[in-house]
């Protein structure tokens, strides 16, 4: 049991290693700041799903909580590696309410990213096929997380999704010493909270990539859940951080205010 856990992470570290690898090649080839956004989302995404792809083999044979210190591991690596990148459409989305980019941008930029997200299907089964844990597995042989209605899970994802952007950028806001490690610790503990309910994605491209057309919910339902659901949670943290913030840092909004 314990070589088919080290074989998981070896490959987990491997995916992240070699997308790191394209990162530093695409920021030395690619000079259009479009170009280079919309290839650091596609490896960003493939590298998110393809490393949840074998964390669910971890959850099925060690349990959540080794799932959970994984995922807290990687949190903190793609924290330190990403960039710019964010693998997760809303992120954009709340750029382009912000102002900050164009909304055809935002929609290349989700676009890279499902893409990225879907096409790592033949590498992850490829690395199943090597058959290094107990089950025989295949990408297009799969159970949806969704345990309760659409209603209650897009809830989940609505309400996790809202919490974990208010938490990011208050944390921003904030700059503590150790926030990095902070954001990846709350984002686990509400993976963990969710994951009977929804699975706790809080994200529509890792999502689709893992879960899309699995058995036990429909196409509407998984769009209602994992897209609308968290879509909606991002834009209600956007709508509602700057009142948390004027509550949170009265001095600084007071005085940003009166520039």
């Amino acid at each position: 049991m314990a070589g088919s856990l080290i074989a998981s992470c070896l490959l987990i570290a491997a995916c992240c290693l070699f997308s790191q690898l394209i990162r530093v090649i695409v920021d030395k080839n690619v000079s259009t700041p479009l170009s280079k956004l919309l290839c650091l989302e596609f490896v960003a995404s493939a590298e998110l799903c393809a490393a949840c792809f074998e964390l669910i083999v971890v959850a099925e044979e060690y349990g959540i909580w080794m799932y959970a210190l994984i995922l807290f591991l990687l949190t903190l690596w793609w924290a330190a590696h990403w960039g710019d990148a964010s693998a997760c459409p809303y992120i954009h989305l709340e750029a382009y309410l912000d102002g900050s980019i164009s909304f055809s941008q935002a929609f290349l930029v989700s676009l890279a990213e499902i893409a990225g997200g879907l096409a790592i299907y033949r590498y992850v089964q490829y690395t199943w096929d090597l058959q290094l844990s107990a089950h025989k597995r295949s990408v297009w042989d799969c159970d949806a997380d969704l345990h309760v209605s659409a209603f209650y899970g897009a809830l989940v994802e609505g309400v996790a999704t809202f919490l974990c952007r208010i938490v990011s950028r208050t944390i921003a806001e904030l700059e503590p010493r150790f926030g990095s490690a902070l954001d990846a610790f709350i984002g686990t503990s509400l993976v963990v909270a969710a994951c009977d309910y929804s699975g706790g994605y809080f994200n529509p491209v890792l999502a689709t990539s893992l879960k899309l057309n699995c058995r036990g919910n429909t196409f509407a339902e998984h769009f209602v859940v994992y897209w609308i659901g968290s879509i909606a949670g991002s834009f209600l943290s956007w709508w509602t951080y700057p009142i948390v913030k004027e509550s949170l840092f009265p001095i600084q909004t007071k005085d940003k205010k009166n520039k």
